[in-house]
């Protein structure tokens, strides 16, 4: 019994991982930090994604909220219903280590 039960816990985790994989297979975009600011207890980064002006905002204090210094960065935009914020939710890396573990998660105001 044992070992018709594993091959179907294989399929079954391997099933699950490549349903997920699509929704993070996503790109990392170049984004250029603008300046940042703390407005009430909400950090608001001032970014330029090409020729398009967008604000990034997170509460100050949660976990990867971060005043990012000016400067170009990578930005990953996260699939729908996943992050920390009610929003389009994207996370932050910096451009010279894009492997590294994320600066910050923000919501994107557009």
């Amino acid at each position: 019994m044992k070992t018709t039960i594993a091959p179907l816990v294989l399929l079954t985790v391997a099933f699950v991982l490549l349903a997920a994989e699509p929704g993070f297979a996503q790109d990392k975009t170049p984004v250029k930090v603008k300046s940042s600011e703390v407005v009430t207890g909400v950090v608001i980064v001032h970014i330029q994604q090409g020729q398009k002006a967008i604000d990034l905002q997170c509460n100050d204090g949660a976990g990867f909220c971060a005043k990012l210094p000016a400067g170009n960065y990578l930005m990953l935009e996260l699939p729908k219903n996943t992050g920390m914020y009610d929003c389009k939710n994207v996370e932050i890396y910096d451009q010279a280590k894009p492997d590294a573990e994320k600066l910050g998660a923000y919501c994107l105001m557009e």
